[in-house]
């Protein structure tokens, strides 16, 4: 398990004492302190929901940065440090934990976490548990927690609409993922008497050749998709001709209907009402963008000398 950021300060200042006043780099003490603490290939390796950097560097990354705002350590050049007075002092009891809260008897640090401005009313500052992750997980932790909430209520919302909105919401969302093309009247609903349980239909080339069929399932919650509805799409797939189909519900699929569409020749996706809410939340499809928030890092290259 990866250890969180403020386990990492004391363990990053032994390295750059060790070093003897020479300075030490950034890349090599974050290899040390994965061998340290026994991580992984794969710990090593996971990576943040952007996919752009690793755990493992974002979190040394951090602690770095906050025994550096607390003079602990001290940037020489890029991605280079040495310890400081204040960084040997700190090491010489070794009983002491070196974490946020003994880096706030510092003032430049008070300073620093003024400036963040992370505080509430409930005084969140001080909570361990928030105070374990990194600013960085903690945006992305409650990015998470209103998307969640909201894929939620968009759900409830899809459920009780008409049938007939369900299906163009559908197509609206399909075309929105990139399929169907651009060509007018390459995606659109059947929801006719006699089209033998297709609900609608998808143009994957201008000439039609190439198309996919959509099956949707408006239902409540607990009223799950079972086997038979998927071998009843299979057959209408069968009728059709088509290789490809898409079966879409706003409630889930049994585990009997999962294997029922693995198992059939015919390539049959599964989308349920989670994954359908999560989608509708990333094409804007019922729901739109209220503020937009740039996160910025420091152009090294910028200032390489």
């Amino acid at each position: 398990m990866i250890p969180n950021y403020q386990a990492f300060m004391r363990p990053f200042l032994e390295i750059a004492q060790a070093a003897n006043g020479k300075e030490v780099k950034l890349r090599d003490v974050i290899n040390q302190l994965a061998d340290r603490f026994e991580l992984t290939e794969q710990e090593r390796e996971e990576t943040l929901p952007s996919g752009k950097q690793s755990i493992l560097d974002n979190r040394v990354g951090w602690a770095r940065t906050y025994l550096t705002k607390a003079g602990l350590l001290e940037v020489t050049r890029r991605a280079h440090f040495i310890i400081t007075e204040r960084g040997i002092t700190a090491l010489k009891d070794k009983q002491v934990v070196i974490d946020n809260k003994y880096l706030k008897q510092f003032d430049e640090f008070i300073a620093f976490k003024d400036q963040k401005n992370v505080t509430t009313k409930n005084d969140v500052e001080d909570n361990d548990e928030v105070d374990d992750i990194t600013p960085d997980e903690a945006l992305r932790l409650a990015y998470k927690q209103i998307n969640d909430s909201l894929a939620l209520d968009i759900l409830e919302r899809t459920r009780k609409v008409t049938p007939a909105f369900f299906e163009d919401l559908l197509i609206e969302l399909l075309v929105a993922m990139g399929y169907g093309g651009t060509g007018e009247g390459a995606a659109h609903a059947l929801g006719k008497t006699g089209d033998n349980g297709i609900d609608g239909v998808i143009d994957q080339d201008p000439l039609g050749v190439d198309q996919i069929y959509i099956q949707a399932k408006r239902y409540a919650q607990g009223n799950n998709v079972g086997a038979g509805d998927i071998r009843d799409f299979f057959g209408a797939l069968n009728l059709k001709k088509a290789q490809k189909g898409i079966f879409i519900t706003t409630s889930e699929f049994t585990s009997s209907a999962i294997e029922t569409a693995q198992n059939l020749g015919t390539r049959i996706v599964l989308i349920n009402g989670t994954e359908l809410a999560k989608l509708m939340l990333r094409y804007n499809i019922g729901s739109r963008d209220e503020q937009v928030l740039h996160l910025k890092k420091i152009d090294e290259d910028f200032f390489e000398i």
